[in-house]
């Protein structure tokens, strides 16, 4: 007998009924290549020796009156997990069931279905116990307790945090193996409020979502679109304040770019022809006085590298980092992703950007052994779980959604290796065991689930539901069978967490999400903050 040749799980999949690769997406979702703006300020090449402006005592009121914000918009840090190719989520990482809820069980042949054999089934009860063994609530939305997932998360999450995270799943259809899914709901989290001090988005994929997936036609405004940010040199080269941190220390460059600033304002406001000023006055003022007061700005916050550089953030790399040292230098595969997640957590959860996309290759895993989709989402996890711990160590708040292109299924044979843990092995893509889900972190305490009784609650972190054998109910809502509407369910429960899912109409004036009452329904969690973070709500 020929004997299965062992393959290196991040080695390109090449799959029989696949076409060969051609575009960058097809690259990404089977391996062949890893997921990958500046703001400027004048330059000045020489200087006179000796020169040293007096540093004023009132650049914060001056910026504050040019509109130029210390802390971003103040609302909550989105962070979009972008799985390129049809990874799983329902079953096997993230439990979905029937109308009742998560735990409104499927069949034994649906649960085969989405990867589980029929003694891994959430379903079974342990007679010493009385419990499902297999359903694990740790971080309050039910995943299965052995999911790839919640294992790679729960190594970076520590208790206290997954004390204060809940999440919400919505089974949903989406196309397999294509960027052409308008998953990405960042322009809708960026029309919703969320704003950067440097940057609105930013994406780990040079592409007009950030990610693999596209954004919804509707929701696009390329004004704002990503930056890429995938390594931490990406983070490090976003501020450009020219030369003078080189020739001149960062205080005195801060001095000097506000003394133009000065000089400007004060050449201003003698300008005067006949009696009558510049017209339009307001708008050149502010262009001459605010470009040069938010270059003196940037060099004040941004100056030093190290204030953005994740590698020397001791809370993200190192001995008390969430990341050893070892793990982020150590040149391969996980070491990239590890690299990529830090880049854009750091920026997105201290306020630098207002939202940000991290594209993941090589999960059009199906084909092989289960064990190669077991290990890529074990590290998916624990990125994931590097984001949740980040925001719990810098005391914000996060919303972290992660979608895919399509889904697969299992026909019940069993990968009996280590990695593959006893489960069913992926044999084909499939889009109707497809889902989404999300998880919010709140300092203050777990996100409650909207509805007076545990019922009612049930079916508000379940937003839609699953037919027995495993499929997606597509009647069970508007985004069970419409990735466009599935985006804007994740912007309608993004301004549901401000408590501003009443302005949803305004912000998103030609959505298909219907009236209040069916908002409502499509909603997962009371408010944690009301309209900007520091603000508890009532």
């Amino acid at each position: 007998m020929r004997r299965r040749r062992q393959r290196k799980y991040d080695d390109p999949l090449c799959h029989a009924d696949h076409p060969r690769p051609r575009t960058r997406r097809e690259f990404l979702a089977q391996g062949f290549m890893m997921g990958t703006g500046a703001v400027l300020g004048p330059s000045l090449v020489t200087l006179p020796g000796g020169v040293r402006a007096e540093l004023s005592s009132d650049l914060a009121s001056l910026v504050a009156g040019c509109g130029i914000t210390a802390q971003g918009a103040g609302k909550i840090p989105f962070i979009a997990f972008d799985l390129a190719g049809g990874s799983n989520q329902a079953g096997s990482n993230v439990l979905v069931g029937r109308q009742g809820g998560q735990l409104d069980f499927l069949t034994t042949a649906g649960y085969e279905r989405q990867g589980l054999p029929g003694d891994m089934v959430p379903s079974i009860v342990n007679p010493d116990t009385q419990t499902n063994d297999f359903v694990d609530t740790t971080l309050g939305l039910a995943f299965h307790s052995d999911s790839a997932f919640l294992r790679g998360m729960m190594t970076r999450i520590s208790p206290a945090t997954a004390a204060n995270i809940n999440g919400a799943v919505i089974p949903a259809r989406s196309e397999n193996d294509t960027g052409n899914n308008p998953h990405n709901p960042m322009y809708g989290i960026a029309s919703a409020g969320a704003d950067g001090e440097l940057l609105t988005l930013i994406g780990s994929e040079n592409s007009d979502s950030g990610g693999n997936s596209m954004a919804p036609q509707s929701m696009i405004d390329l004004t704002k679109r990503p930056t890429k940010v995938d390594r931490p040199t990406d983070v490090t080269g976003l501020v450009d304040v020219g030369d003078l941190t080189e020739v001149l220390t960062q205080q005195d460059a801060v001095a000097v770019m506000e003394s133009i600033y000065r000089i400007s304002d004060q050449k201003m406001q003698a300008v005067d022809v006949d009696n009558n000023p510049i017209t339009p006055d307001d708008v050149i003022k502010d262009l001459v006085k605010c470009g040069y007061l938010k270059s003196a700005d940037l060099a004040d916050r941004f100056g030093n590298p190290s204030t953005l550089n994740p590698l020397t953030d001791p809370q993200i790399v190192g001995a008390t980092g969430i990341f050893t040292d070892a793990e982020f230098d150590a040149g391969d595969r996980s070491a990239r992703e590890f690299q990529k997640t830090a880049s854009v957590m750091k920026m997105v959860i201290n306020g630098f950007a207002g939202a940000g996309t991290i594209e993941m290759g090589g999960y059009d895993y199906h084909g092989g052994r289960r064990a190669e989709g077991e290990v890529k989402d074990f590290r998916a996890g624990e990125c994931m779980g590097a984001c949740l711990e980040y925001a719990a160590l810098q005391n914000m708040p996060l919303m972290m959604y992660v979608m895919s292109d399509g889904s697969l299924s299992s026909n019940g044979a069993i990968d009996d290796t280590v990695d593959g843990r006893g489960k069913g092995e992926w044999v084909s893509d499939n889009q109707q065991t497809a889902a989404t889900f999300f998880l919010v972190y709140n300092p203050a305490g777990r996100p409650t689930l909207i509805g007076a009784t545990p019922e009612q609650q049930a079916v508000h972190q379940q937003i839609g539901y699953m037919r027995p054998d495993g499929s997606v109910e597509t009647g069970g809502t508007p985004a069970a069978n419409n990735v466009n509407l599935l985006a804007e369910t994740i912007v309608l429960n993004y301004m549901a967490l401000h408590g501003e899912n009443g302005n949803f109409g305004t912000v998103m004036p030609d959505h298909g999400l219907g009236n209040s009452t069916l908002q409502d329904s499509l909603t997962a969690f009371e408010p944690i903050v009301n309209g900007t973070i520091g603000n508890p709500p009532t």
